[in-house]
């Protein structure tokens, strides 16, 4: 009797589990709401590299060239990437969330991580005939980068941010 007992036992808990949600399944789903931010301005210092002077004059820079040409700039800084490997896939999950989550819908993503030594730039299609991907290259390597190499994130996000914008104008 106990033998049937534990038979019926396994019969019905053993189909429950194949069809249980794993818990990487259920966290997919809010994955993208538990690494990013509840909310983003122009300028979103999570790595603490820019003085509040400095945020505020970016945001008045930034804020300033959507209401004349309609482009949205948004730049992020972080120390992390996690649970992502490379800045490329955080930063195209990062607009996907910030698109569809948020309605923020970014023309240009500008991700910075100091700690990382790395910065990635995403702009929108309806721009490439403005800005191509190489010219973005060669504005990151020119203008942001001898800027990082000394130290002075400010003004390296500012000399980008303000080719980036002549490129568009």
């Amino acid at each position: 009797m106990k033998k049937i007992i534990l038979l019926v036992t396994i019969a019905l808990l053993l189909p429950a589990s194949f069809f249980a949600q794993t818990k990487k399944e259920a966290q997919s789903s809010s994955e993208a709401q538990n690494i990013f931010a509840k909310s983003y301005d122009n300028v979103n210092d999570f790595e603490k590299i820019l003085t509040p002077a400095q945020i505020t004059a970016l945001n008045t820079t930034l804020k300033t060239f959507e209401k004349r040409r309609l482009y949205k700039f948004i730049i992020v800084t972080t120390s992390s990437i996690k649970p992502y490997t490379d800045l490329y896939e955080y930063s195209q999950n990062l607009d996907k969330y910030l698109n569809s989550s948020l309605k923020m819908q970014p023309t240009i993503l500008i991700l910075l991580s100091k700690e990382l030594r790395q910065i990635q730039i995403l702009g929108e299609d309806s721009i490439r005939y403005k800005l191509s991907d190489d010219q973005t290259k060669e504005i990151i390597s020119s203008f942001a980068v001898p800027e990082f190499k000394k130290g002075d994130y400010y003004k390296g996000l500012e000399s980008a941010v303000s080719e980036l914008i002549k490129k568009l104008e």
